[in-house]
């Protein structure tokens, strides 16, 4: 916090360690859908000027170029903050659009490993942007109350992967 110079401070709240435990997480009840969306944060802070609430998220890998995440591939953690920032708002904190990740990038310069991992800690700043997450629960909802599989599309993933098993088996 005080090398990016963010006034900003350990956030307290009786439901934190809830809100980082897996399948509890911060939970928000949509009712028009009688949905429960849960995203179980890695931690939270809170800027002491504007008092409010900065989303931080923790990763890891180890690779010889620098971290980022502004990947394709990384569009799942950028929507995993997206989802956090929003369920806190539903659950009415005052919530920043700026939230952090925390990358810890193992050094594989070492030429031992001697039972000891030395990281490279990179502190990615991210604006984040809720205003799909709304939408995307509808769509999920429709999705799930049709009577028929939707067709393969060329821009699914989950239908390439289905796709590419059926060819191999």
């Amino acid at each position: 916090m005080h090398d990016l110079n963010i006034n900003a401070l350990p956030y307290q709240h009786k439901n934190l360690d809830n809100w980082r435990e897996n399948f509890k997480g911060v939970q928000y009840f949509d009712e028009k859908n009688n949905f429960i969306i849960t995203g179980a944060v890695d931690d939270i802070w809170i800027n002491v000027d504007t008092e409010e609430l900065i989303v931080v998220d923790y990763k890891s890998t180890s690779k010889n170029s620098e971290v980022s995440i502004n990947e394709e591939w990384q569009v799942g953690y950028r929507r995993q903050m997206d989802v956090y920032q929003w369920l806190l708002r539903k659950n009415g904190f005052s919530v920043s659009n700026y939230g952090f990740f925390v990358y810890c990038n193992g050094d594989k310069s070492q030429d031992r490993f001697d039972n000891k991992i030395n990281f490279k800690v990179s502190i990615l700043k991210y604006e984040g942007n809720s205003d799909w997450v709304d939408d995307s629960i509808n769509k999920i909802k429709l999705l799930l109350d049709q009577d028929t599989i939707p067709e393969y599309t060329e821009n699914c993933n989950y239908c390439i992967y289905l796709n590419d098993m059926n060819s191999v088996s």
